[in-house]
């Protein structure tokens, strides 16, 4: 099966005149273009702006990148999520300086090499930094191609993400595919919108569209319901010693690898629950305060959190640290925020912390 699209050459003028103004599309450094690109993976654009400059103003360089500490990565990356991402391009960082000579590779192939980097990003850091004429399909373009074609099939299935790429790939300009790509981007996060809510009215393709031709613009694209979230409850104790506070490290694999996060506990507890774990190891805190409820969402984990603060005195900190978890240790309050990257899911505690 081939897929067709229309000629979309007037993309190109739309988007000289409509485009965003954001700091990544005023360079062609591949590098600086990957940081963006990694970044802006599941997150919005408005939110990845002052971490892409914070990023880049303490890691200017693939070799600033190679031979950052881990812990100050996962600082500078703190309230992105997705941890493992940044993990994968400090990887990549290092295999450039030792496979590469340093130079960030010029070609598609080279750059789909680096570990970390997909069809996607390749396509994006081949086209926006050298121009190369490669597609960068990302969910906002496939949203476009298929309501251009009228596609009637899941849009995530991998046979329809191979027939619309194609597709996208016969459309480009090969004398401009960083406009191209950048304005089909642009086209659907800011025309093309999902969720049944297209501004038909604005798009440089509206008499091309087939979608809206035959009135299913709403309606397309057809996307596969993924299943749903497993809900785990924790209880989360934000321990308080003073001006200190109590952190673990998670392990080095899974999710949230080798961040840092009060003690919690995986099932719900009152405020009885609560002062029964702590005795059950010897521990008689001075006040448990509950801190309320609240809620994070993971690509396929939903917690369900319940949090007190636990104020203890000296003799139970060290109780703390050797009966109720070995992890444990206690850190200055006012250090948490420049020297311990806490994931963003404890983000309704953030405070008491």
């Amino acid at each position: 099966m081939e897929l067709r699209l229309p000629d979309l050459s007037p993309i190109l003028l739309w988007y000289e005149q409509n485009k965003r103004e954001l700091p990544w599309r005023e360079t062609r450094d591949p590098y600086r273009i990957w940081v963006s690109e990694i970044m802006l993976q599941q997150t919005r654009v408005e939110a990845v702006i002052r971490y892409y400059e914070r990023f880049l103003s303490r890691l200017p360089s693939v070799a600033a990148l190679a031979e950052c500490p881990e812990e100050e990565l996962m600082k500078l990356w703190e309230g992105l999520g997705y941890y493992s991402r940044v993990r994968n391009m400090q990887k990549a960082a290092r295999c450039i300086m030792s496979d590469h000579g340093g130079v960030f590779p010029d070609t598609f192939e080279g750059i789909l090499s680096l570990p970390g980097i997909g069809e996607y990003t390749a396509g994006a850091i081949a086209s926006f930094a050298f121009d190369l004429p490669y597609p960068a399909v990302d969910g906002n373009v496939l949203r476009v191609a298929a309501r251009l074609a009228a596609f009637e099939q899941d849009i995530l299935a991998p046979a329809s993400k191979k027939l619309l790429t194609a597709a996208v790939a016969a459309a480009q300009p090969s004398a401009s595919a960083a406009t191209f790509n950048q304005a089909m981007i642009e086209l659907g996060a800011t025309v093309c919108l999902p969720n049944g809510a297209p501004r038909c009215e604005k798009c440089p393709l509206f008499e091309k569209c087939e979608a809206r031709a035959i009135g299913a613009e709403q309606r397309l694209p057809i996307r596969k319901k993924p299943a749903p979230r497993k809900v785990e409850q924790r209880t989360v104790l934000i321990l308080r010693v003073g001006d200190t506070v109590a952190l673990r490290k998670r392990p080095e694999k899974g999710l949230l690898a080798g961040l840092f996060e009060p003690f919690s506990v995986p099932e719900t507890l009152d405020q009885r629950g609560v002062a029964a774990l702590l005795a059950d190891v010897g521990i008689k805190p001075l006040r448990i305060a509950p801190l309320g409820e609240a809620k994070h969402i993971f690509t396929h984990i939903e917690w369900q959190m319940t949090g007190f603060e636990v104020i203890l005195d000296e003799e139970n900190a060290q109780t703390v640290c050797k009966n109720l978890d070995t992890g444990l240790f206690f850190a200055p309050r006012d250090e948490i925020d420049s020297g311990f990257a806490v994931p963003s899911a404890y983000s309704a505690y953030r405070a008491f912390m």
